[in-house]
């Protein structure tokens, strides 16, 4: 909210962590960086060589979306020979292939990675790859629990390296742009955001077209014996994923906690269901509410509906709202007659911007900062701030109760 508007009510330790947050994300986690490795310093025309890990569909995207702004990948890595040689062919045969993750981080010619595996492994990998000198892009979530947040934020700040967390919805023009009308609203005391998607569906568990390197894909994962449909959806399964929770609420609480300048909730509930997607383990239905120091946030999913195809965050204030989705942004005001009406909604538009999320303006950021040092639009900080109410709710699903978060996001509680 703007600096003119009235603090909110609530514990000065609180509100303290709050308006660190701000800034750095999980403030109290931040520490001075100072980048040091002067062989790393890039010139305006050199070529960022980097690496993908994890070549499915989404890794390979966000490979091209860095091959978009002059990236050259020099080394692709994938446990699936199928996802690997696609991948080989996109990198246009200039790649060297590689099962193991630890082998290309060891290679010299190589200045920064792409991380786009399961969930599971992006703090392992994330951790190395910064001990291996190595500059990272992390697909989002950035940590499977709010521990290994902490871990990697720490380990990240122990080095020089620029790392950048896959929430693309920071570095959109539209959402930047949209981002002061909320001082238009007033009081924002409920945030009601919910994504929807017809996308559930039975888990295909037929065997695979190629073998997979199983144990590799476990990593830190408990033992479980092969299932095609657990590499096929590991998004799905608790072992290597948060769900749709994490998956999709790391974007959307972002962007909550992003527009009102706080850091994470300080607890959260949820209720959910798998109804449609046999055979996983993830709920396709759910709702969760946070807490925040003076408003709250409802987040559901619903996976089993064609009403709406995408998501829709609504910032609602006792002077206007706030509406984003994937389209632009809105802000509406009541009624009064003298402006354009939105039935819908039932108020007037105020303003719009009728403008997609592009997420290659995500990966435009991390190469800049890869060249100039600088922090990037979702560093650590944001990502570990982000996923930390998603996790929080999916602590309350499991044991069924209000799960609590610290005042320095570092531990929850139920």
């Amino acid at each position: 909210m703007s600096d003119s508007k009235p603090r909110r009510p609530g514990n000065i330790q609180r509100r303290t962590f709050l308006e660190r947050s701000a800034k750095l994300g999980a403030g109290a986690l931040a520490a001075p960086v100072v980048f040091s490795n002067a062989s790393q310093i890039l010139g305006a025309n050199d070529r960022i060589g980097m690496a993908l890990i994890g070549a499915g569909g989404r890794g390979r995207g966000v490979m091209a979306m860095h091959q978009a702004h002059g990236a050259d990948f020099r080394s692709v890595c994938d446990v699936y020979k199928p996802h690997l040689d696609n991948a080989l062919k996109e990198a246009k045969g200039k790649a060297e292939p590689s099962s193991d993750y630890r082998q290309v981080l060891d290679q010299k010619n190589l200045d920064a990675v792409v991380i786009a595996t399961p969930e599971h492994l992006h703090a392992p990998m994330l951790i190395d790859a910064v001990h291996a000198g190595k500059d990272v892009y992390c697909e989002k979530p950035m940590s499977h629990s709010i521990e290994e947040g902490v871990r990697m934020v720490r380990e990240v700040r122990r080095s020089d390296r620029v790392v950048q967390i896959g929430m693309q919805r920071r570095s959109s023009s539209s959402l930047t742009r949209a981002k002061p009308w909320l001082k238009e609203c007033g009081n924002v005391h409920m945030v009601k955001t919910y994504w929807n998607w017809d996308w559930s569906f039975p888990l295909d568990n037929s065997p695979l077209q190629a073998k997979v390197d199983w144990k590799a894909f476990l990593g830190p994962a408990p033992w479980h014996e092969f299932e095609p449909q657990r590499f096929r959806y590991w998004r799905y399964f608790w072992d290597f994923s948060g769900g749709n929770c994490t998956d999709q609420g790391t974007h959307l609480m972002d962007v909550v906690q992003w527009f009102l300048g706080v850091g994470p909730p300080r607890a959260a509930v949820c209720f959910g269901e798998n109804y449609e997607s046999t055979g996983a383990e993830t709920p396709d239905v759910f709702s969760a509410t946070f807490e925040y120091d003076g408003f709250v946030v409802n987040w559901s999913l619903c996976y089993t509906s064609s009403f709406e195809n995408g998501w829709n965050i609504q910032f609602m204030g006792d002077l206007g709202t706030l509406v984003l989705h994937r389209g632009g942004a809105r802000l509406l005001a009541p009624p009064s007659g003298t402006k354009r009406y939105d039935r819908r909604y039932g108020s007037e538009v105020v303003k719009e911007i009728n403008e997609e999320v592009d997420d290659a303006e995500h990966a435009q950021n991390f190469l800049e900062c890869c060249r100039s040092r600088e922090q990037p639009t979702a560093n650590v900080d944001v990502g570990h701030a982000a996923v930390c109410g998603p996790h929080l709710a999916n602590l309350a699903l499991h044991h069924k109760t209000r799960a609590r978060l610290n005042a320095n996001a570092t531990k929850a509680y139920v």
